[in-house]
């Protein structure tokens, strides 16, 4: 079994945006027993809260529910996940700090490296922007979980 983490700064926007995008994804391909996803923030400021309400409105439209509960990243994830997807340089960063070694920074990857139509090099954090920022970063977050799961699974 595959275990893949998804990793922003709070852990409310985009990480559990992709969690549950990629869920549905697996669920759709019948691998949701092949593969394990987990999301978790850089910090834990959000600990124990479900996904930024404007981001699961915006999912919602797309069929997607977001349910999981914010958690911060914690040593014991480079030990249990397979591959530890950051959204952006800045939690990339973060994730080798914490990394409790150099084969657990060997997990750490980028999320939109399995992009396939949308060229960017990171998940920008749309908190503090509008409703374009949400469904820009659906339309990423979709992009790179069918590309994740291309890469994973070449034949689904």
């Amino acid at each position: 079994m595959k275990k893949i983490l998804f990793v922003c700064l709070g852990n409310i926007c985009r990480s559990s945006t992709a969690e549950g995008v990629m869920l549905k994804l697996l669920k759709e391909a019948g691998l949701e027993k092949e593969i394990t996803i987990d999301s978790a923030g850089i910090l834990a400021y959000h600990k124990g809260e479900l996904p930024d309400s404007r981001m699961r409105a915006h999912a919602a439209k797309r069929g997607y529910n977001l349910t999981h509960r914010s958690r911060p990243v914690v040593t014991d994830d480079f030990f249990e996940y397979d591959l530890i997807l950051g959204m952006d340089d800045r939690n990339i960063d973060d994730l080798h700090d914490k990394a409790p070694s150099p084969e657990a920074c060997k997990k750490i990857g980028r999320m939109t490296d399995y992009c396939k139509r949308i060229n960017t090099d990171h998940v920008p954090d749309p908190y503090y922007g509008g409703a374009e920022g949400f469904e820009y970063v659906l339309d990423i977050l979709e992009d790179a979980c069918s590309g994740l799961l291309e890469d994973l699974h070449p034949n689904k």
